[in-house]
Formats: structure tokens, C-alpha cells, sequence
């Protein structure tokens, strides 16, 4: 039998002994750690620690829980501990735009990440045809006023039934409620332009163009009640000229979109992504 592949994440209040008292016991199984990532965060006094490591075969789920009890109590830790066998699943919410959602269907293709797509839910048919090339099941979830709470409702049962691990807004144009927001905190990544808040609605970039910008960019982040303040996971930006028309503008800021909101997808699918207060603490 081989070995079986983990990824630890602990954050506490930072005192001498954390690393030792966590590896100390990992040795003790004959664990061999292939990675780690620490951050101690000086204005909040926190520790952040990423490790990745090979446990024996004979070492199952429960003897490290039972290993890890000891320092977990003793630091007050809050841990998570994955095993990477286990391939996390997503659910993508999408409206008409896309982009994001083919390039996410590509690196999942290509192997770049390591996940499963439950389930595609937009409130507009465009993305059908997607949904079914490439055998997801497609949920086609209008909504209106009056009915976004049953909306809302209906998806979340959806990414449970599903089991899913993440659920991405890739250009899902509706905000999500302060309830849905709550209840799946932590688990919601969005994409949106960097533009915010100077140029609100829509077309955001036929307004750049028009104010002249010469940055354009992306944000990808956790969704909070707060709209589009929830913590930042991964940016990008990009120069632009007078040039440029605001065709220009939006297909450089697609390929942005696309690009960011992969990359925040995977760091947080390795369990690379901390929520550290309003901010995260991201281990590349």
C-alpha cells in the first residue's frame, strides 16, 4: 500500500513551540513532510501554518487525529486537515458571460485542477449547451425579486445534495443574499473587475474607456454580506493605452477574469487560502 498524501492548515495565537509540538507528533507516525508554509501576522499576534505531508500507509485518518489532539488543545488551534485523495467537488453559478467558466472546464480538462464540477446553475439559458458538452448537470434557475429567496433556497439544496466543496461565481451577475452569503462563508469565490467602486453597473469597461484608465485588472475574493469587500484572494493587472478601443478593454479584461479567478479556484481547492480577519493569508 502507498502513502497516503495530507495537507495540515492551523492558525493560534503565536507562542513558542507550534512547530515543533505539530511535527514532533507527525514524526512520531513516520509522516514525512514534503512542504511548509508559516506566517506569524505581527498586528494580530496569529500564527498560520501549511503543512503537506506523506503519512504511512498502516496511518489512517484517525491515528493523526488522535496525534494532533494534544497540540491542537494545548495552542487552542483551529485546524483542518485534508486528505488529498479525496477530489473536492464545485458547483459554478454563471449568468450569460462565459469566459470564466470555459477557461475553469479547460485547466480542469488539462488536469491544472483537481476537481470535479457538480453542477452548473444559471439564472439564463445561455450556458446550456456547455453544461451538456461536457456532461454536467445544468440547473436553469431564473430569478426576480419575488423570487429570490426560493431561488436561493433551491441552491443551496443543490450544493449539498451535490456535496460539493466550493461553489464559484464565474460572472454570476446577481449578488448573492445576506443569508446564502452567511451560511456558505468561506466556501463562495466571486470574480469581478478591479474597477470598483469607481465604475458601478454596467459596462464597466466602456467606462473606463471613456475616463481614459490606463490600469485595468481583476479581483478574485470570498463572498461576505459586504458587497465585493469579502477577503482577496488573487489579483491581476494589466497596462492599457489611449489606443485601446473598449472592445480592447473588455477582451484584455476577460482573459484577466479568466486567469485570476482559476487561479484563486486552485489555491483554494490545496487548501493554500487562510481567512485571516477581513484579509487572507495565501501560501503560493
Amino acid at each position: 500500500m502507498s502513502a497516503a498524501n495530507f495537507v495540515l492548515t492551523l492558525s493560534c495565537a503565536d507562542r513558542p513551540g507550534i512547530v515543533a509540538a505539530v511535527t514532533t507528533e507527525l514524526a512520531a507516525l513516520g509522516a514525512n513532510i514534503a512542504e511548509s508554509n508559516q506566517f506569524w501576522d505581527r498586528e494580530t499576534g496569529r500564527f498560520f501554518m501549511r503543512l503537506a505531508f506523506a503519512a504511512p500507509a498502516t496511518v489512517g485518518r484517525e491515528a493523526l487525529d488522535r496525534a494532533l489532539k494534544s497540540p491542537i488543545e494545548r495552542f487552542s488551534m483551529q485546524t483542518s486537515l485534508t486528505e488529498l485523495s479525496q477530489r473536492k467537488r464545485m458547483v459554478i453559478l454563471v449568468s450569460k458571460f462565459d469566459h470564466t467558466l470555459l477557461h475553469l472546464l479547460y485547466q480542469i480538462r488539462v488536469g491544472w485542477l483537481d476537481a470535479d464540477v457538480a453542477a452548473i446553475i444559471s439564472n439564463h439559458p445561455d450556458v446550456r449547451k456547455i453544461a451538456e458538452d461536457a456532461a454536467i448537470p445544468f440547473h436553469l434557475l431564473p430569478v426576480t425579486k419575488d423570487t429570490k429567496p426560493a431561488q436561493e433556497a433551491r441552491i443551496l439544496e443543490i450544493v449539498h445534495q451535490s456535496g460539493a466543496d466550493l461553489v464559484v461565481l464565474a460572472r454570476y451577475m446577481q449578488v448573492l443574499s445576506d443569508t446564502l452569503s452567511t451560511r456558505l462563508f468561506g466556501q463562495v469565490i466571486n470574480i469581478h473587475h478591479s474597477f470598483l467602486p469607481s465604475f458601478k453597473g454596467a459596462k464597466p469597461y466602456h467606462q473606463a474607456h471613456e475616463r481614459g484608465v490606463k490600469l485595468i485588472g481583476a479581483t478574485a475574493h470570498y463572498v461576505t454580506p459586504d458587497l465585493d469587500e469579502g477577503p482577496i484572494i488573487e489579483q491581476e493587472t494589466a497596462r492599457v493605452t489611449h489606443a485601446m478601443s473598449a472592445e480592447d478593454l473588455v477582451a484584455a479584461g476577460r482573459d484577466i477574469e479568466s486567469r485570476v479567478l482559476a487561479r484563486a479556484v486552485k489555491l483554494h481547492l490545496e487548501n493554500r487560502v487562510m481567512l485571516n480577519g477581513k484579509k487572507t493569508v495565501v501560501f503560493g
